[in-house]
């Protein structure tokens, strides 16, 4: 691995300058300048059966404002799941592309729901939407994303990647390639990559580190292949982790081990 890639002092997946990561035992500073952040619509129900539960977007505010004090410029991609599934929708009998248009929306309900949630706690942040709707967001303009991350907020990328036929995992990836992430962090409901579904198997093995290859070889259900591929292809390494367990995202942006590393 050449410079700026080494596991030194508990920092792992650095395209980032490893000086300013400091051990892991201190815990004083951040390993990654700018993240991705992949949150499922899913995760936005909570205790719910349906649509967004508060308290679950103002436990993740706060871990975003920790992360953001830290220095970490983060971005941010939601699904929508927990309002519409536009694939679920179209395999009724939706015409496919009004069934992925309408999920766009849910993702943006969603991403004003959040951006409401890290205003509370107190910290700067903007929507930018790839369908526009000047009225309560900004269009996505990558050059006026980045100058937000430079000056600290946390920017919500919402309604996809605005053309129908792909996934917000493809949304993720690609925002994360534009913006020039050191690491895209995929939350999910277990503690990272299985060989088999940990929820039906209680034997299933985690993998601490895999290849993005290995991933697409083995058809592990973590993003899709569109997504996987665009991030092999632009060298974004993947951290997927438990959502649910608090503080999770804090300790991945201090370097901590946390859940899978797919690089």
């Amino acid at each position: 691995m050449g410079p700026g890639h080494e596991k030194e002092q508990g920092c792992f997946l650095l395209p980032y300058n490893i000086h300013t990561c400091y051990n892991t035992i201190t815990m004083t500073t951040k390993c990654f300048n700018r993240v991705l952040l992949k949150l499922s619509g899913e995760a936005f129900k909570g205790k719910r059966e349906y649509g967004i539960d508060p308290e679950f977007l103002i436990s993740i505010a706060k871990e975003l404002k920790e992360g953001s004090q830290l220095g970490v410029q983060i971005g941010i991609v939601i699904g929508g799941g927990n309002i519409f599934r536009g694939g679920a929708a179209a395999a009724n009998g939706m015409d496919r592309v009004t069934a992925d248009y309408t999920g766009m929306l849910a993702t943006i309900m969603n991403a004003l729901a959040l951006q409401d949630a890290i205003r509370r706690v107190g910290i700067e942040s903007r929507v930018q939407t790839a369908i526009e709707m000047r009225e309560i967001a900004e269009p996505f303009v990558l050059d006026r994303a980045k100058r937000h991350l430079d000056k600290g907020r946390i920017v919500i990328f919402a309604g996809g990647t605005g053309h129908p036929y792909f996934t917000t995992d493809t949304t993720a990836a690609l925002r994360a390639a534009e913006i020039k992430v050191d690491a895209l962090l995929k939350a999910t409901k277990v503690d990272g990559v299985y060989d088999s579904d940990p929820v039906h198997n209680p034997d299933a093995v985690r993998f601490e580190t895999m290849s993005h290859m290995d991933v697409l070889r083995d058809k592990l259900r973590v993003m899709d292949s569109t997504a996987l591929s665009l991030s092999m292809e632009n060298k974004i390494p993947i951290i997927v982790f438990n959502i649910n367990k608090r503080g999770n995202i804090h300790r991945i942006l201090k370097g901590e081990n946390i859940g899978t590393r797919i690089k």
